[in-house]
């Protein structure tokens, strides 16, 4: 236990050296009424979400992260999900159009935070659509989920806006999930993971692997091989120790009643 503390606090260390930063957005007291597309409605425990968003963000400082939160929007049940509001691309900020009505005026408050950090920003606009959690980032291709929340109008957006920057947009179908990121995330080798029965094109990607749990197919990379991932998914989070990956995982059952993982409850910035 001593020797793999040393090397994660080691590793949170670098990262500290590195100025990594993560936006994040407290749960507000309307979350129980968070959008939900392919699950059934569930209870929500506020207080218990709110106990649980601590100990994520939590997590993110203790692997190196300095947290920064985002001003609230509490008339927006999903702003919790801070994700879908802004896509980094290295020191660029790519500030959305949520596809859902509700959630457009959350990018607000992420753009403020974005100005308060000094960083270049382009947004997209008008008839273009975009969800911060469809935008997946392989090396420096860009996987962006097609479905009910983007739309290929802002797919295109994307494109224009990092092209220049030396990113490849790629379009992939998403049906069966609420966004791409909701069935697919990436591994340090660029392996793509996946929960295959909401996964609509592995092929799409040239290095694919089913995970043995629906929470399993989400992780946040922290650092050199260090992975956060759910406590919901055990099995994939041994499995990927066995790997040589160090795993710390952490309790989201609530978000997770909302379509929520690891993924979107914030905003890397390594710039």
């Amino acid at each position: 236990m001593g020797a793999e503390w040393s090397t994660v606090d080691a590793r949170a260390a670098h990262n500290r050296r590195m100025n990594n930063r993560a936006l994040i957005r407290r749960p507000g007291p309307r979350l129980a009424d968070g959008l939900v597309t392919h699950l059934e409605r569930s209870p929500i425990d506020v207080d218990l979400a709110l106990a649980q968003w601590e100990g994520y963000a939590a997590c993110l400082r203790s692997a190196g992260w300095e947290t920064i939160e985002v001003p609230g929007a509490e008339d927006c049940p999903d702003a919790v999900f801070v994700e879908d509001a802004v896509v980094m691309f290295d020191d660029l900020a790519v500030l959305t159009n949520p596809g859902a009505a509700e959630r457009k005026p959350e990018v607000a408050g992420v753009a403020e935070a974005i100005s308060g950090l000094g960083l270049e920003s382009v947004r997209i606009s008008g008839e273009g659509t975009l969800d911060g959690g469809d935008v997946l980032k392989v090396g420096r291709t860009a996987y962006v989920g097609l479905g009910g929340r983007t739309n290929g109008a802002g797919i295109q957006q994307l494109a224009d806006r990092v092209r220049d920057r030396g990113w490849t947009v790629q379009a992939v179908t998403v049906e069966r999930a609420l966004h791409l990121k909701s069935a697919v995330t990436a591994l340090p080798d660029e392996t793509v993971i996946g929960w295959d029965p909401v996964v609509d094109w592995p092929g799409a990607f040239p290095r694919y692997e089913g995970m043995p749990e629906e929470g399993g197919a989400h992780v946040v990379i922290v650092g050199e091989g260090h992975l956060l991932m759910a406590a919901s998914a055990p099995r994939t989070a041994e499995l990927l120790r066995g790997r040589g990956y160090t795993v710390t995982t952490t309790d989201i059952s609530e978000f997770e009643k909302l379509e929520g993982c690891v993924t979107c409850l914030s905003v890397r910035v390594r710039a």
